[in-house]
């Protein structure tokens, strides 16, 4: 009788690693959306998914690029990230499905009232620990390289 070979494709290391995005994403679509409950008082669901999609984008920065990046640098990166898909977001929900979410035209140097200088500013610090929190996680839960950071 011959053995037949494991379906490489429904390992349990494979569907471990086919889960990472999917739980990363919630991951950070849950805890932007608590953030905004904590900062605002209320949130909206659509909020939970630009959250995870800018937790995922965040978390790529130093996997597609070099981890000998400055670490400023990939904050940099990342609030340019989150920025550009507020902007997008924010162009479809709040401009053309008028569904009011947010609006920054009262804030300094705002662009359509959907994006501004003073919260690109706020997503460089949260990219910070979206960087982290994505990197361990990756390290602690998928066996990744441990993280390390040149922040010079």
């Amino acid at each position: 009788m011959t053995r037949r070979k494991e379906d490489t494709r429904t390992s349990p290391a494979a569907l471990r690693e086919w889960m990472k995005y999917p739980v990363l994403f919630f991951i950070g679509g849950a805890a932007y959306y608590g953030v905004e409950l904590l900062f605002r008082g209320y949130s909206h669901p659509t909020m939970f998914a630009l959250g995870g999609l800018c937790f995922l984008l965040c978390g790529m920065v130093n996997e597609h690029l070099s981890w000998e990046m400055p670490f400023v640098l990939q904050q940099a990166i990342g609030a340019l990230l989150i920025t550009a898909l507020e902007l997008a977001f924010g162009v479809v929900l709040n401009r053309i499905l008028g569904l009011n979410i947010w609006d920054y035209s009262d804030l300094p140097l705002n662009f359509l009232g959907q994006i501004c200088l003073p919260f690109t500013a706020a997503w460089f610090l949260l990219a910070a620990v979206a960087i982290f929190l994505d990197d361990y996680l990756r390290h602690w839960l998928w066996h990744e390289e441990m993280p390390h950071y040149r922040f010079l």
